[in-house]
């Protein structure tokens, strides 16, 4: 079956680097939306969100349920069913942003993540983010991520094909 994710993208600046993906989804933003931005959302694909102020400048920490990591950080921009932004001190800058998608009932999400760290930090950032966004997917289409069957082979494949491909890094 094919990858329902398009490759990311990245670019990098000195230690500074831009992930970016572009992905587009069969479901309306009003949908979309709830995922991104809310617990109960983000819990279905992303992290375990132990504090969330859906406003800018809210608290956000969020637990990544594959890692332990929890990463704790601020609602640095918001605007409803459009952007959110999620600036955090593990993972850096994290923007996500939703578009009308040209067909009826679909949506573009337009995704950055900024962040300082090594190359290898870039390229796993790279497998880390398309694998989360299966997961978004699944979760939209009504299967929430069940933690327990992740796996680390499915993320070590991806990150290997980024690493071969070393798609659009400059």
């Amino acid at each position: 079956m094919a990858d329902p994710i398009p490759p990311g993208t990245s670019e990098t600046h000195g230690d500074t680097h831009t992930v970016r993906f572009t992905v587009p989804l069969p479901h309306p933003v009003e949908r979309v939306w709830p995922a991104i931005s809310t617990p109960g959302g983000l819990r279905g694909w992303l992290a375990e969100p132990k504090a969330l102020e859906p406003h800018l400048g809210g608290t956000a920490i969020l637990r990544w349920p594959t890692s332990d990591t929890v990463a704790t950080g601020t609602v640095t921009a918001w605007d409803v069913e459009r952007i959110v932004e999620y600036t955090l001190d593990v993972y850096g800058r994290v923007r996500l942003h939703l578009e009308r998608g040209e067909a009826p009932d679909t949506t573009v999400l337009r995704f950055l993540n900024e962040f300082r760290g090594t190359d290898d930090r870039r390229i796993d950032r790279l497998a880390g983010w398309h694998d989360r966004f299966a997961y978004l997917v699944g979760a939209l289409d009504g299967r929430p991520a069940d933690w327990s069957s992740w796996s680390r082979e499915r993320w070590q494949d991806l990150r290997d094909r980024y690493e071969a491909r070393d798609y659009g890094a400059t």
